[in-house]
């Protein structure tokens, strides 16, 4: 799929051929929604969120007999990088 600004990724059975481009999903967050999820977060437990992501990838990886596409695959993928990029938040 492109954009205006290239190829970017198209999560189908299309998606191989085609490259990321980031430039289209630098949207301007405002602070305070920064800050507000931040603070939702830490509200909520940052380790108990961690343990809930890694719990939900692996029973959707290890625990179902469904088979899983390119989709499924490419959201198990996304929730690894949430609770990686949490686990560096905990870090610091």
């Amino acid at each position: 799929m492109s954009t205006q600004n290239g190829p970017n990724v198209c999560f189908n059975h299309k998606h191989s051929t085609e490259c990321y481009d980031p430039s289209i999903y630098s949207t301007k967050i405002s602070k305070s929604s920064e800050e507000e999820f931040f603070n939702s977060i830490k509200c909520q437990g940052i380790e108990e969120l961690i343990d809930s992501l890694k719990m939900v990838h692996d029973f959707a990886l290890y625990h179902t007999d469904l088979p899983l596409d390119a989709t499924e695959k490419m959201a198990l993928f996304n929730l690894k990088i949430l609770w990686e990029s949490m686990e560096k938040l905990v870090r610091c």
